[in-house]
C-alpha cells in the first residue's frame, strides 16, 4: 500500500546468559550449601515436610570467640545470597556493597555476615527450580507452596547448623524486611537486634494485587507450560520480563522517574511512530525486564511473591499485632522512606505503635528522599548513618567492643 509505513512489533529480547548458567546454580550452587536429609525436615505451613532439602549462603568476616557477633541479612523478593561478591551468574557486584563491606556499617572486620537464599529460591537454595529427588525432574508447580515463617523456619536450622545460638543482628529490607520480623516474633530469644527497613508486617491488597499482575504475566506466556516449561528445555522469559518491569515500576517514585528519564527520546529527536521504546523510560523498563531473567526462575517467582501474599503476622496472634512482640527484649531500629509508595511509612509506623504497646526498645526514622522503595539499595547517606549508629550502640550494649565486633 502506498503512503502506509509499517509499525515494527516491539520485542523483549532473550536472555544473553544460558539456561544451563542458571540452572546449574539452582543445585549446585557457586557457595556454601547446607543439606538437610530425611531426619531433618522442614515443616512448612502447608502441613507438607520438605525432604531432603538445602540451603545455599554466603558468609563475610569471621564469627568471634564467643559467637555473638553473628549477622543475618535476609534478601528481598529478587535478591540471594551474594550480597557483598560478583554474582556468579551476571558477573555483577553484590546487590547490597552500599550497606555491606570494608568501611560500611556492616563490616566484615567486625561482624560475621551471613546471607542465605530463601526456600523457594533459584540460587541454590530448594525451590520449584530444584530437582526433585523423588521423580528426578524439576519440581515445578509440584513444589509446596512457601510462607515467610518456612524461610525463617530453614534460616534458623542453618544458624543451628552454624552453632549459632543468638544472632547479634538480623537486617533486611522489604520481603528481608518481613523475614526480619518474623525472626523477631517466632524467635526472641535469639535475636538481640532488629534493623527492619521499608517493610510491613503484612501485605496490603494493593500490593497482593500488583503481584497478581506478575503472576498473570507469567502464567500467559505460552512458554510456561503450566509451569513445567523445564520438561521443554524453554524459559517463559517474555512473561517474567513484563512482570518484572510492572513490579520495578513500584520500586521507584514519581519524581525519580522524572528526575531520571522525563520524556525525554531515546537515541532519537522525533517520534518513530511505532510501538518501539521512544522514549528513555522504555528502553530503561525493557532492560530491567530482559537482565532479571537471566538470574532469575519464573516459578520462583509466583512462590515467592504469593509468601510475601501471605505474610501476616497480626493473623498469627488473635488479629492483634502487639502480641506478636510481647514482653520481647530484641532492639529494633525500623526506617521507611518519605517516597516509598509500596510500603509506605504509615505501614512502618502501625509496626512502630505495636512494638510500643509491647514496652520494645524501638527508635524509628523516616528517610527523606525521592527515590522510592529501592532506596535501602541505593546510595542514602542518611540511611547508612542511622543503621551504623544502631548498630554501634547495640554492639556496646552486647559487649562486641574487643570482641572482633
Amino acid at each position: 500500500m502506498v503512503g502506509v509505513k509499517s509499525v515494527p512489533s516491539p520485542t523483549i529480547p532473550s536472555p544473553t546468559i544460558s539456561a544451563d548458567d542458571r540452572s546449574h546454580e539452582v543445585d549446585h550452587p557457586s557457595s556454601e550449601v547446607a543439606l538437610f536429609g530425611a531426619d531433618q525436615p522442614l515443616r512448612l505451613d502447608c502441613g507438607v515436610d520438605l525432604t531432603p532439602f538445602q540451603i545455599a549462603y554466603k558468609t563475610y568476616g569471621e564469627l568471634n570467640a564467643d559467637r555473638s557477633n553473628a549477622v543475618l541479612i535476609c534478601h528481598a523478593l529478587t535478591g540471594d545470597q551474594h550480597v557483598a561478591n560478583v554474582h556468579p551468574v551476571t558477573g555483577k557486584s553484590g546487590w547490597w556493597e552500599t550497606l555491606v563491606g570494608p568501611g560500611r556499617p556492616l563490616d566484615p572486620s567486625k561482624y560475621f555476615i551471613i546471607c542465605s537464599n530463601v526456600i523457594g529460591g533459584c540460587m541454590g537454595s530448594t525451590g520449584p527450580a530444584s530437582i526433585n529427588p523423588a521423580t528426578g525432574k524439576v519440581w515445578g508447580l509440584d513444589f509446596p507452596v512457601i510462607t515467610i515463617p518456612d524461610m525463617v523456619r530453614a534460616q534458623a536450622m542453618l544458624i543451628d547448623r552454624l552453632g549459632i545460638d543468638t544472632l547479634f543482628a538480623v537486617v533486611g529490607g522489604s520481603m528481608g524486611g518481613m523475614q526480619v520480623l518474623q525472626w523477631t516474633a517466632a524467635y526472641p530469644s535469639r535475636v538481640y537486634s532488629a534493623l527492619a527497613i521499608a517493610c510491613s508486617t503484612r501485605h496490603s491488597a494493593q500490593n497482593i494485587a500488583f503481584h497478581e499482575l506478575g503472576r498473570q504475566a507469567v502464567m500467559a506466556d505460552p512458554d510456561w507450560h503450566n509451569g513445567a516449561y523445564a520438561d521443554q528445555g524453554i524459559h517463559p522469559h517474555r512473561g517474567l520480563a513484563v512482570a518484572r518491569m510492572a513490579a520495578h515500576i513500584t520500586y521507584l517514585s514519581d519524581a525519580a522517574l522524572h528526575r531520571k528519564f522525563g520524556r525525554r527520546m531515546q537515541d532519537r529527536e522525533l517520534p518513530t511512530f511505532s510501538f518501539d521504546a521512544d522514549f528513555q523510560v522504555e528502553s530503561y523498563l525493557r532492560y530491567q525486564g530482559s537482565s532479571f531473567v537471566e538470574r532469575f526462575d519464573a516459578n520462583s517467582y509466583l512462590y515467592l511473591t504469593r509468601a510475601m501474599d501471605y505474610f501476616d503476622i497480626a493473623a498469627d496472634h488473635g488479629g492483634v499485632l502487639a502480641k506478636a512482640f510481647a514482653g520481647i527484649e530484641t532492639r529494633f531500629c525500623v526506617v521507611s522512606f518519605t517516597s516509598d509508595w509500596l510500603f509506605p511509612t504509615s505501614e512502618s509506623r502501625a509496626l512502630v505503635h505495636a512494638l510500643n504497646a509491647s514496652s520494645a526498645r524501638v527508635s524509628f526514622a523516616e528517610i527523606e528522599t525521592d527515590r522510592g522503595h529501592d532506596a535501602f539499595l541505593l546510595d542514602v547517606p542518611e540511611f547508612f548513618d542511622i543503621s551504623r549508629a544502631f548498630l554501634q550502640s547495640a554492639g556496646k550494649a552486647r559487649g562486641l567492643t574487643g570482641k572482633n565486633g
